[in-house]
C-alpha cells in the first residue's frame, strides 16, 4: 500500500500537465465503474488480455447503456485451457482491437472514478502491466472489492458466519441473476454491478 501511494504521487507529478492529468484528480461524483477482464492465465505476471468490459453505476442504478465491451486481437498465449474458461476462440477475436487502442478507450471510459469488481486487484495488476509501459503510469483509481463488501455486510449482522465468497454463490444469495454466460467480460461486469447495487440498497443477505 505504501509503495502504491508513493508510485501514485510520483505518477501524479510526472503527468500533472499531461493528457491524463485528470486521472489523478480526486473524484467527487457518485459514479463507480464495474470492470471485468478475460485473460489467458491465472498468473497475473503472465496473463494476456482477451477481452475488457466495464459498465457505469450511478448511485444505485446500473447504466447498462453506458458500457465498454472490447475484444482484443488474439494473444500468443491463447490456449485450449484458457478457451475452456472464457470460451473465446482465436476465430472470435478476428478484427479485435489493438491492445494500445483498447487500453486508451478504457482509460477514457473510467476516468478518475472508483473501479469495482470481483477480485479486482487481479484485473488491475494485469492491466497495469500493459498500461504503464504505454502511458507511463499505473491506474491510480480507488478500488472496491465486491467480495469484501459482501463479507462486511453479512458479518455485521452475523459476526460468527464465514460466508462462501464464490461469484455464483454471492449472486445466488443476493438474488441477482447471472447476465449472459459466466466468464464473459461484459456479462460478469454487469452481474457484478447488479450485486454491488443490491448490497448498497438491499437487506442483509439470508
Amino acid at each position: 500500500m505504501v509503495l502504491k501511494t508513493i508510485r501514485t504521487a510520483t505518477d501524479r507529478w510526472t503527468h500533472k500537465d499531461g493528457e491524463f492529468a485528470y486521472m489523478f484528480e480526486p473524484y467527487e461524483g457518485d459514479e463507480v465503474v464495474a470492470l471485468d477482464c478475460e485473460m489467458t492465465s491465472l498468473d497475473p505476471q503472465k496473463a494476456e488480455l482477451v477481452s475488457i468490459a466495464a459498465v457505469k453505476i450511478k448511485g444505485t442504478q446500473v447504466l447498462t447503456s453506458d458500457k465498454l465491451d472490447i475484444k482484443l486481437q488474439k494473444p500468443e498465449s491463447l490456449t485450449g485451457d484458457s478457451i475452456k474458461v472464457h470460451r473465446i476462440r482465436g476465430v472470435d477475436l478476428l478484427g479485435g482491437e489493438v491492445l494500445g487502442d483498447a487500453l486508451r478507450q478504457l482509460l477514457e471510459f473510467v476516468g478518475n472514478r472508483p473501479i469495482m469488481g470481483y477480485y479486482i486487484n487481479y484485473d488491475i495488476t494485469v492491466l497495469n502491466r500493459f498500461i504503464r509501459p504505454r502511458f507511463g503510469f499505473s491506474l491510480p483509481n480507488r478500488t472496491i472489492e465486491l467480495s469484501n463488501c459482501y463479507l462486511d455486510k453479512v458479518q455485521r449482522a452475523n459476526p460468527e458466519l464465514v460466508p462462501d465468497l464464490q461469484f455464483e454463490t454471492i449472486a445466488g444469495k443476493l438474488g441477482v441473476p447471472m447476465v449472459g454466460q459466466r466468464h464473459t467480460a461484459l456479462g460478469d461486469a454487469i452481474t457484478t454491478a447488479l450485486m454491488y447495487v443490491r448490497l448498497l440498497k438491499g437487506p442483509v443477505p439470508a
